[in-house]
């Protein structure tokens, strides 16, 4: 006891933020707090800071060229392909190794995925058809993983395991449309040129996959030029964190009889030392070995995810939210009954849970898919409320769709009201269905 007292403060502070990193929420939470703290900044008396920071250039200078953009654009053109670079390789782990692998059972994520990007679209339209906002459809198609995936795992086990699964795969194919949708819908004045050195490079990275080349760097450097390319083709650089994604080669599971004996063959060369040979470098030896053996049991792919998951999620994603979720809070901005405010609300709050729950009972009426026996309907329409929180993707797709007009703004307290309602309603949903259970 005295021993652990008397650590330092250093230690201390690591194993406090390790713990924090061990809840399921952590990311999310400081995602809320980036928010919250953009929110009452940009509406304080201190508010002409927040725009100046985010509107701070800077500029990277390589000989007689420069790549200048500001802050707000290093964070939303930059650092957000990380974001989307752990989401593809996520995205390929589960078409590959994970629970996409098998048709029916990708058939049920997919179908509630597309119904509940059709429906948050269609009611959108409604309030705004024939108008020129008629165009930001996509604000409300989009779900917020990790809001959606921390609060479920804040209900613990009244959740089944299934509709995790559920939720997580609906959300990754979710993220695939969201994508999609910013490439093809909210792209102008294309680069022909820097579209097709995008695609060399691309060709590039495929090749070094089928080359087996397991060692990043290739990978980063030609990750690195693909995105430099994709910002000057007038694709928005996400793209390139997805595309270079699907190139980080993978591989099945290590066969473990193999690995089994290679592991006690190291050992054994320890007990019996070559004649002459002294015991600290044939201990070194085998250290390496070992370790060389457990990098080749995550393929490249894994090791990828696994580095830059907590970077993602603790960096990249709260500097996001603190980035852009600072909205002057004028008589503008709360003017909720404005078509483009009633259509990203009820698109979210309304649209995500009906079109999710709809689009999953089609395709197990249809027999496309099969429902687990360990959850039922209104959990599935619980989970779809979660998915109505749009938050990250929802304003990343507002910047662009709004870009330039005053009304964005009001298209992302829009987002935050409807993100709260649907988190709030989805919560209640799924801790009622599953306490009666």
């Amino acid at each position: 006891m005295l021993e652990a007292i008397e650590r330092p403060l250093g230690w201390k502070i690591r194993l406090l933020a390790e713990q924090f990193a061990g809840l399921s929420a952590s990311s999310g939470l400081l995602m809320l707090i980036g928010a919250l703290v953009a929110l009452v900044w940009a509406n304080s008396p201190w508010r002409e800071a927040y725009t100046a920071l985010w509107d701070t250039q800077l500029a990277i200078t390589v000989g007689g060229h420069a790549l200048g953009l500001s802050l707000h654009e290093w964070v939303n053109d930059g650092l957000i392909v990380i974001f989307f670079f752990v989401v593809g390789l996520e995205i390929k782990r589960e078409l590959t190794v994970g629970h996409l692998t098998e048709r029916r059972q990708a058939a049920l994520p997919i179908a509630a995925a597309l119904g509940g990007m059709l429906c948050p679209a269609l009611i959108y339209l409604l309030f705004n058809a024939g108008t020129p906002d008629s165009s930001a459809w996509g604000v409300p198609i989009a779900t917020d993983t990790a809001f959606a995936l921390g609060l479920l795992a804040m209900l613990g086990r009244i959740v089944p395991l299934s509709l995790r699964i559920f939720v997580a795969a609906a959300a990754i194919a979710d993220d695939v449309g969201a994508i999609l949708v910013i490439a093809v819908f909210y792209t102008d004045d294309l680069a022909l040129i820097s579209l097709a050195l995008a695609g060399v490079l691309f060709g590039v990275a495929l090749m070094l996959n089928w080359m087996r080349v397991y060692r990043p760097l290739p990978y980063a450097v030609t990750g690195l030029a693909l995105w430099v390319v994709v910002l000057y083709s007038g694709l928005h650089p996400t793209l390139a964190g997805v595309l270079l994604a699907f190139s980080i080669p993978t591989r099945s599971s290590p066969n473990t009889y193999t690995l089994l004996g290679q592991t006690q063959a190291i050992f054994h060369s320890l007990e019996a030392p070559a004649i002459g040979e002294r015991s600290e470098s044939r201990y070194q030896s085998a250290v390496r070995a070992l370790e060389t053996m457990v990098e080749r049991m995550l393929s490249p792919s894994q090791r990828l995810e696994r580095d830059l998951q907590l970077w993602s999620a603790y960096l990249v994603l709260p500097l996001f939210a603190l980035a852009n979720a600072g909205i002057a809070l004028s008589a503008d901005a709360l003017d909720i009954l404005q078509p483009v405010s009633l259509g990203i609300i009820a698109g979210l709050a309304l649209g995500k849970p009906l079109g999710i729950t709809l689009g999953a009972w089609l395709a197990v009426r249809a027999g496309i898919a099969a429902k687990p026996d360990d959850f039922f309907w209104r959990q599935v329409a619980g989970a779809g409320f979660l998915c109505g929180i749009g938050f990250t993707m929802s304003f990343f797709i507002a910047d662009v769709a709004f870009a330039g007009s005053e009304l964005l703004p009001l298209a992302k307290f829009s987002v935050m009201l409807a993100s709260v309602i649907s988190g709030s309603v989805g919560w209640m949903l799924l801790r009622g269905a599953g306490q009666e259970k």
